[in-house]
């Protein structure tokens, strides 16, 4: 089988595709991991390498003015978010920690996604690097970022020196 990266909610949950299962059934002519001597808890498939980044999901939409971004990171300390932007692109990086020690075989359900997610987003329109403004409330990340006004003009007024 092709190495299709998985959806982030795949690797939030640990599950299949149906195309990716589907083909699995054709390849080994079983119902997905049957037969093929790997468990998915405890196989290459069930959680990707502990150094790769989770993406992020994002609204993003304009009023007239700005183009606002938005994206939940509950559980996430504003020191622990980054912020780059320029004028056609943002990125948003951050860690989630957990700070539950407990073994593995006592969880009933583990779903919940921890460790480094990131996101970069084109921008639909040049913005000002430095006109923005990010804001969280209840997990909810709101980035405003002021749209550069290409209509603007400015008078000069010239001095003898």
């Amino acid at each position: 089988m092709e190495n299709k990266k998985r959806s982030f909610w795949e690797r939030l949950t640990g599950s299949v595709s149906t195309e990716e299962e589907s083909g699995e059934m054709k390849k080994n002519g079983t119902g997905g991991n049957k037969g093929n001597g790997k468990d998915k808890k405890n196989g290459n498939n069930w959680i990707e390498e502990e150094n790769e980044e989770a993406e992020l999901a994002v609204d993003v939409y304009q009023t007239p003015v700005e183009i606002i971004v938005q994206t939940m990171v509950a559980g996430v300390k504003p020191e622990d978010l980054e912020l780059s932007i320029a004028r056609d692109m943002i990125t948003i990086h951050g860690k989630r920690e957990e700070h539950r020690n407990i073994d593995e075989e006592n969880y009933f359900t583990k779903e919940l996604y921890w460790g480094k997610f990131s996101r970069t987003i084109s921008l639909p329109q040049e913005v000002e690097p430095e006109e923005v403004e990010a804001t969280e409330k209840h997990g909810l990340l709101t980035i405003k970022l002021q749209k550069v006004d290409k209509e603007k003009t400015n008078n000069v007024k010239v001095r003898s020196i």
